[in-house]
């Protein structure tokens, strides 16, 4: 495709639709050819009922997209730690999700189990319960008909969803130390700012990439996170909201890396006293303090 292209002239840039999943291969294709990728969103919905949807289209969408500089996002290296990094954070969300289900699930059976069984195991902590009916999956797990055959198989169910449980909680705890690890190697200066840890740290650098020259300003780095302020004015009314666009998890990092400052630093918590004074409301400094908070992320990052 790219010696096509080059029959036409010299191939300076290039937009693809979805760097970030199915273009993702093609986009580390073309940045390794010392092009540049602009990641280019789905065509517009009025445009599409107008002149329908095809393989074409979209190309020529793509095409015209970069020619205009309506699209000027460019595309996410992958190629580096940071896509380590993204991989562990999916396997971690992963486990997460199904530790969840898992202890959902044995909670729900012990509410249904026999009342003996029960009221045995109503006084233990989680992770108590846990062990205790981890040992229940080595129990025998043949069929009897009767009430005992259902209080056995209750028995037995709760040590396998335990044993799951304890599975998951391993894995979770692995890749905590692995993203651990690979954030004090490659970042470690997010990691003396006060209120990011290895898991913000990580959120944040997924959003950045493995190539944070992309990233012109730190205006667009935090419209990239969604805390960039947005004109809400009318008439005599001046008024600015939140921006609701954005990485969502890049935002709840920056959320929670404000909400850490205002318990634990005397800064944070001057600042927020004398705004209050001002007139500002909660949410108003809230949305301050997360662009203050994306501008000193932003200066580190441009750092790695």
């Amino acid at each position: 495709m790219l010696k096509w292209a080059r029959k036409s002239g010299t191939v300076r840039r290039a937009g693809v639709e979805g760097t970030g999943s199915y273009g993702a291969s093609l986009s580390r294709y073309l940045l390794a050819q010392g092009i540049d990728v602009i990641d280019v969103n789905r065509m517009d919905r009025a445009d599409r009922r107008r002149r329908g949807k095809s393989d074409p289209l979209d190309a020529q969408n793509a095409a015209r997209a970069v020619l205009s500089g309506r699209a000027c996002a460019r595309a996410k290296a992958g190629d580096g730690p940071v896509q380590i990094a993204r991989m562990y954070k999916l396997t971690k969300a992963s486990a997460v999700k199904a530790r969840t289900q898992a202890i959902n699930q044995l909670k729900s059976v012990l509410i249904t189990a026999d009342p003996a069984l029960r009221e045995e195991l109503a006084s233990l902590g989680n992770a108590e319960l846990f062990r205790t009916c981890a040992r229940f999956a080595d129990e025998n797990s043949q069929d009897e008909g009767g009430e005992v055959g259902v209080l056995r198989a209750t028995r037995i169910t709760l040590g396998l969803l335990a044993c799951r449980i304890g599975q998951l909680s391993e894995q979770i705890r692995d890749v905590d130390a692995r993203l651990a690890r690979l954030v004090k190697r490659q970042a470690p200066q997010l990691l003396d700012v006060v209120g990011i840890g290895p898991d913000t740290a990580v959120a944040l650098l997924i959003t950045v990439g493995d190539n944070p020259e992309r990233l012109d300003s730190e205006a667009a780095f935090a419209a990239l996170c969604g805390v960039s302020p947005v004109e809400r004015s009318s008439g005599r009314r001046q008024f600015r909201r939140l921006n609701r666009g954005g990485d969502r998890q890049a935002n709840a990092a920056l959320h929670r890396i404000v909400f850490t400052r205002l318990r634990v630093d005397q800064r944070t918590q001057d600042y927020y006293e004398r705004r209050i004074k001002e007139g500002k409301t909660r949410r108003e400094i809230v949305r301050c303090l997360k662009r203050y908070a994306a501008r000193e992320v932003f200066h580190l990052v441009r750092q790695l």
